[in-house]
């Protein structure tokens, strides 16, 4: 993913509670640092933690591309992707903050959702624009 295009930068120090047995971060811990990026993006975009909608992830993935350690920071950046009638793509690159390279890609699709219907539901105009704009007017 090209670094100039991206909505939201978020920096994590690498916790002790984050690495497994061989000493680096857990793979599941990396879904994890996707969820703190996007609600923190959510909060200083909209000032709430969702965008305009109650949100469900349809689908999460993630492709590991180097360890990260206990005490590394690490940088995750994200970006609009697609964006669909009820949902929308958010794309994730994990880099090591001091030297910049790569430690894990990621996606999640998220899918505004009526919970007390249990359906999706189209995404509110407001939530579609801040999406457009965000992603380059596309």
């Amino acid at each position: 993913m090209p670094t100039d295009d991206y909505a939201y930068r978020h920096r994590i120090v690498v916790r002790f509670r984050d690495c497994d047995a061989m000493g680096h971060v857990n793979h599941a811990v990396y879904f994890t640092y996707f969820e703190q990026c996007r609600l923190t993006f959510w909060r200083d975009v909209t000032g709430t933690a969702s965008p305009h909608t109650r949100v469900i992830i349809a689908r999460a993935e993630c492709d590991y591309r180097a360890p990260a350690h206990f005490g590394d920071e690490v940088e995750i950046r994200l970006k609009v992707g697609e964006i669909g009638r009820s949902s929308f793509a958010l794309l994730y690159e994990i880099v090591d903050a001091r030297g910049g390279h790569a430690i894990a890609t990621g996606k999640t699709v998220m899918v505004s959702y009526d919970y007390a219907a249990g359906a999706p539901i189209p995404l509110p105009d407001a939530t579609r624009a801040l999406l457009a704009h965000l992603r380059g007017g596309v």
